[in-house]
């Protein structure tokens, strides 16, 4: 059986300012960030539950990781190589924001060894970067792909969003028109979505119908392809090279979480342990010192009736699915167990019929996952 490559992923919780659409675990910034303290903690973190596997990719997320001095990136970073194995072509990712960058900065980041930058623009309309709660412009925006070019970055992400508030296909097509003459190597190209304990989600701006938003899906998804982005996963365009980390995500593998609030999902011995860590940046930083891990606040195994939905929700986000021998080496599942679902949902022609070498949808199935995943609930 091969081994179960191992992802690590490392929370930033602090930003400016809170986005009114944002669930991710990120508290605005009161002061300065005790960076040395805290890179202390990632890396007892991180010693308490590294298990001697080689780390495949690291992602460095938040919040906002752009914060951050280019020498606390360094030293996070030759703390965890001094502390595990790294692959030889590992992938490094930063998530930067416009609102925060520095030709200097982005120098330093590159000579600590960061290869990846995932820059969130969103949008390039002003009104809508206001709407959003971003603290940058569209100018600053362009200025930063720039920047991180000069840089000598040469893998970039651009996030941007869609069905913003008011926005109509026009305006839809003109953020992606203005991502793609950036020529980033990848878009992340997803959808605006209200979700609880938000400020959004209290007081609900008025979105885009759902007639508009398909429009404006296929619409950007035909204005893509043609500048030469291919859809590789269900928000994902690629030009170059996919997210490395992200697929590993996708694909079921391993990862360590580490920081505050991260989330990790680890197999051993056939058991899927997903832990979690302390919200709370002062809760996090106070838990140094107990026993097993102290900065995790949960932890719990994945039920084996839960398992094929959990890989299912992943898998099948890529176009071109996972080979079937993932489910028996990165699950407690055989391909019997899920015989019958699978048999009946290659003759509603939603998956693929090769189901002995390779789990994927068909591209009327990729259109209707969700109907697809529902049976394996």
């Amino acid at each position: 059986m091969n081994p179960i490559p191992q992802s690590l992923y490392i929370h930033i919780p602090w930003c400016v300012r809170k986005c009114p659409y944002c669930d991710f675990n990120s508290h605005a910034l009161r002061g300065q960030i005790d960076e040395t303290a805290y890179i202390r903690h990632l890396l007892a973190d991180f010693t308490a539950d590294y298990d001697g596997r080689p780390i495949y990719s690291i992602f460095i997320g938040g919040g906002t990781p752009s914060l951050l001095s280019g020498a606390a990136v360094a030293a996070l970073l030759d703390g965890i190589a001094h502390l595990a194995p790294l692959a030889a072509d590992c992938e490094i990712t930063l998530e930067a924001n416009p609102g925060t960058f520095e030709q200097e900065k982005f120098a330093a980041y590159r000579a600590a060894g960061v290869n990846r930058l995932s820059i969130g623009v969103q949008s390039f309309a002003d009104a809508q970067l206001q709407a959003l709660g971003r603290i940058h412009s569209s100018a600053e925006a362009v200025r930063a792909v720039t920047l991180a070019q000069q840089a000598g970055f040469t893998r970039i992400n651009l996030d941007v969003m869609f069905a913003l508030p008011g926005q109509d296909v026009a305006g839809a097509l003109d953020d992606l028109r203005q991502a793609i003459a950036l020529a980033p190597e990848h878009i992340s190209w997803y959808q605006l979505t209200l979700e609880p304990n938000t400020a959004f989600y209290a007081n609900p701006p008025v979105l885009p119908d759902s007639d508009t938003q398909i429009d404006i899906y296929e619409a950007g998804s035909a204005l893509l392809t043609a500048g030469g982005y291919r859809q590789y996963e269900t928000s994902a365009w690629r030009a170059g090279e996919p997210c490395r980390h992200n697929l590993n995500y996708w694909q079921y593998g391993d990862y360590l979480g580490i920081g505050a609030g991260a989330h990790g999902k680890q197999t051993r011995d056939g058991v899927i342990t997903r832990r979690s860590k302390y919200r709370a940046p002062a809760a996090y930083q106070k838990a140094a010192g107990a026993g097993g891990n102290p900065y995790s606040d949960q932890q719990l195994a994945v039920a084996r009736d839960e398992q094929a939905f959990e890989f299912m929700m992943n898998a099948l986000r890529l176009k071109d699915g996972v080979p079937t021998a993932y489910l028996t080496e990165r699950t407690a599942l055989s391909l019997d167990d899920l015989r019958p679902t699978l048999d009946t949902l290659v003759a509603r022609g939603l998956l693929a019929p090769d189901i002995g070498h390779r789990l994927q949808t068909t591209p009327r199935g990729f259109a209707l996952l969700n109907n697809v995943l529902d049976a394996f609930l």
